[in-house]
């Protein structure tokens, strides 16, 4: 069963480029959750590192777009980016390196992250990215 579901109406920004990405994201992210549950390391490995990889290309395409806009938000919400891939990129580090586990935990703290990003952080962008 997924974890999280794209819907046009709790998370759509009418930024085309951002909703294809989002609903990616929470493709991976199922992908992540379903593999957690399955117990195979490496298999969580390639997924983790597939999600973060993700994030990370997705994050830098919405900051090119806020910045061609100049979106006045832009320093507040590059922020929120910013940590948000410094977590994953702690855990990432620590994972491979045999320190942390990623667990269901894991997967329900990026699904709460993106519940609260998408509707309040991206969703203000749509008016200006689409001027």
């Amino acid at each position: 069963m997924a974890l999280i579901t794209w819907t046009k109406e709790a998370y759509g920004t009418n930024v085309a480029v951002a909703d294809e990405q989002h609903q990616e994201l929470f493709r991976l992210l199922n992908g992540l959750h379903e593999t957690v549950a399955g117990g195979d390391r490496a298999a969580i490995g390639k997924q983790l590192d597939g999600l973060i990889d993700y994030v990370v290309m997705h994050f830098q395409t919405e900051e090119k777009l806020m910045q061609e806009k100049a979106y006045p938000d832009f320093a507040a919400h590059k922020a929120e980016h910013d940590k948000l891939v410094g977590t994953c990129a702690d855990l990432q580090k620590k994972f491979h390196a045999g320190e942390a586990e990623v667990n269901q935990d894991t997967t329900r703290f990026v699904k709460d992250w993106l519940d609260t990003h998408i509707p309040k952080v991206d969703k203000p962008y749509a008016p200006c990215l689409n001027g």
